[in-house]
């Protein structure tokens, strides 16, 4: 039986609502409300004078070559990044699910990088892959391959996805683990008598009795990788070199910090909120009621 609770007063919901309110009011309506009406005017670089210039921001940049270059950067990294976590996020759940000895320990380890800032994370592999005194890029020039993300883009860009795909990856690992338990035995032995190989068991029954976490995870890291990786990008190629690895989020950094131009910035900001309310609105349409087996 349902319970529910019964107030004297027609005031009393709203008094307890009342400061949940006021925060999203403060720390979320507030600013985003400031952000569009910024979009529409152009300011000097001290704040000192402003006019009202309609569309003009939204119209120049999509002038802007560099801004079309951010639009690839992030398309190229955050499709990267999230294939790349979810097979190895998937693969190593399935070993994880089927060790007997030692499955804390093995959890735990895989769980660390999660607790890793993303600008401790950036570093990390910025020293791992430096050209002068990083381990893995001393391999690869014994190996004869001229590794250089400080000069070649393409170089700089393989950086900053696997940085961001080792820190997510634990994020993955644990629904997928999750999921994995959550699968009844009793299908898997069906199956396994029937004479399907383990294979055949994962594709056939596996992966669609976890599509539903496969969908909520696609969807958490595309905003992972759109909003979370600045600190990433910051501390290993300062959106470099030129702007090859400069994805949305860093470019309203550079030209709204940088730069100064504010209404720019601003104007890069709604956009990127709209595309967060429709990623948003496409979780809670697909992942709660499209997606079942």
């Amino acid at each position: 039986m349902e319970k529910r609770a019964i107030f004297n007063s027609r005031l009393f919901p709203y008094f307890f609502l009342a400061p949940q309110l006021l925060i999203s009011f403060a720390f979320f309506f507030w600013p985003a409300l400031l952000a569009i009406w910024q979009s529409f005017q152009k300011e000097d670089a001290f704040g000192l004078s402003s006019e009202f210039v309609w569309f003009e921001n939204y119209i120049e940049i999509f002038k802007d070559s560099n801004y079309i270059s951010a639009i690839f950067v992030t398309i190229i990294f955050s499709i990267s990044v999230t294939l790349i976590c979810l097979f190895f996020a998937l693969f190593l759940a399935a070993l994880a699910n089927r060790i007997k000895a030692g499955k804390i320990f093995y959890q735990t380890l895989i769980i660390c990088p999660y607790a890793v800032a993303p600008a401790i994370a950036g570093v990390l592999w910025f020293f791992l892959f430096s050209p002068s005194i990083g381990y893995l890029s001393n391999i690869l020039h014994n190996l004869g391959f001229q590794w250089n993300p400080s000069l070649n883009g393409n170089h700089a860009l393989i950086l900053i996805i696997l940085s961001a795909s080792w820190k997510q990856i634990s994020y993955n690992f644990l629904f997928y683990l999750a999921s994995l338990q959550s699968i009844p035995k009793s299908l898997l032995e069906a199956a396994s008598i029937d004479g399907a190989s383990p294979v055949r068991r994962f594709i056939d029954i596996v992966i669609p009795l976890i599509s539903p976490t496969t969908f909520f995870l696609f969807i958490m890291n595309m905003i992972y990788t759109f909003f979370d990786t600045f600190g990433i990008i910051y501390t290993t190629t300062h959106g470099g070199p030129g702007y090859s690895t400069t994805n949305l989020v860093y470019k309203v950094y550079v030209d709204g910090i940088v730069n100064l131009n504010l209404g720019s910035s601003a104007a890069q900001s709604v956009i990127l909120m709209i595309f967060v309310s429709f990623i948003t609105i496409l979780h809670f349409r697909f992942v709660e009621k499209k997606v079942h087996y």
